[in-house]
């Protein structure tokens, strides 16, 4: 029988993954002691952040989740954006003749 993958909890609950691949995570120092801090300080510690992606390819493996790739989609979505762009000059060009 083979081994079920299981996917390491702690690190799932602490990263969400985008429709790309990429993992958001929170900020630090939102908890206690917020008086400290400016309110503009606190409102950009509210919105989430992108994990660098040196970091997140390993995450990624322990999520369990390491098929999601953020740049080859982002590779395929320009070529396909280019195709796109080439097929509307090509038609463009056949209406004008």
């Amino acid at each position: 029988m083979a081994y079920k993958y299981k996917p390491n909890k702690s690190v799932a609950k602490r990263f969400k993954v985008t429709r790309t691949g990429k993992l958001k995570r929170h900020h630090a120092y939102t908890s206690h002691l917020k008086s400290a801090r400016t309110p503009a300080k606190l409102r950009t510690l509210r919105q989430p952040a992108i994990l660098f992606e040196g970091l997140a390819k390993n995450m990624r493996v322990l999520i369990g989740v390491e098929a999601v790739r953020p740049g080859q989609i982002r590779h395929k979505r320009a070529l396909k954006a280019k195709a796109q762009a080439k097929a509307a000059a090509a038609e463009k060009a056949a209406a004008k003749a």
